[in-house]
């Protein structure tokens, strides 16, 4: 029988609230710039500012419906995850992990990659392609550089995490990073929908975003800054709190 290791005792006041603030460590696109405004526009809502947008339409689809299908999207922000969210660790606060994570930032040098609508378990993405080693090494770093911040999780959070039938591998570092998919498992992607399975929804989504998409895929995009994003409690969305740019 497997073993899991004993986590602490979310009732005891010393563990951070499992409903309370949480932390993420995000690439996100510089505000304006089309890739930003592209998700910006699709979503709804602007992860930099915390402003809504008008609703985009899909042929076919009910505009009901499709807020339904971007809704965790949205709740989320456009974003790529670098590192999960997160509890900060009791004694830490957000003034020390933002230091943490510029000087993250400045011992990291700028590079660009490309872009192209996928299907990643059944959600709609933008992701790298070809995957790239330094967006690799960058989401690792994050990772392993700021976990000193992180609160172990409560063995609900990771009831909910084994809930996707796990890997060996997956269960090792949810175990280590308190996340399956980080290190080896790790896949940058841009999330756009929620998990599809009607085939009918799929085709229509993969044609408008196709178009939408049209002027930022297999172009270019500069990996230059990582950024901070803070969520107040569960139920509210993820904004961002600062960006920050790389040395070079």
């Amino acid at each position: 029988m497997t073993s899991f290791p004993i986590f602490p005792d979310p009732s005891d006041p010393a563990n951070p609230d499992p409903d309370g603030p949480r932390y993420a460590i995000y690439f996100m696109p510089a505000p304006g710039s089309p890739l930003a405004e592209l998700g910006a526009d699709w979503l709804a809502r602007d992860c930099a500012s915390g402003e809504t947008r008008p609703a985009p339409s899909v042929p076919g689809i009910e505009a009901g419906r499709l807020a339904e299908l971007t809704e965790s999207a949205r709740f989320y922000g456009f974003h790529a995850t670098l590192k999960p969210p997160f509890h900060l660790k009791p004694g830490h606060d957000q003034d020390q992990l933002a230091g943490m994570i510029e000087r993250l930032a400045m011992g990291q040098t700028a590079f660009d990659v490309t872009l192209g609508l996928r299907s990643l378990g059944g959600f709609l993405a933008l992701m790298i392609t070809p995957p790239d080693y330094r967006m690799d090494a960058l989401a690792d770093a994050c990772v392993r550089d700021l976990d000193a911040f992180r609160a172990l999780p409560n063995e609900q959070e990771l009831a909910r995490r084994r809930d996707a039938n796990l890997s060996a591998q997956q269960e090792a570092l949810l175990q280590q990073w308190g996340y399956p998919y980080v290190m080896g498992e790790f896949r940058f992607h841009m999330t756009l929908s929620a998990r599809l399975t009607d085939d009918a929804e799929r085709a229509l989504l993969w044609e408008t975003l196709s178009a939408r998409a049209a002027p930022v895929v297999a172009k270019p995009v500069t990996i230059d800054a990582i950024a901070l994003f803070h969520q107040p409690s569960r139920g509210e969305p993820f904004n961002l709190v600062r960006r920050f740019p790389f040395a070079a």
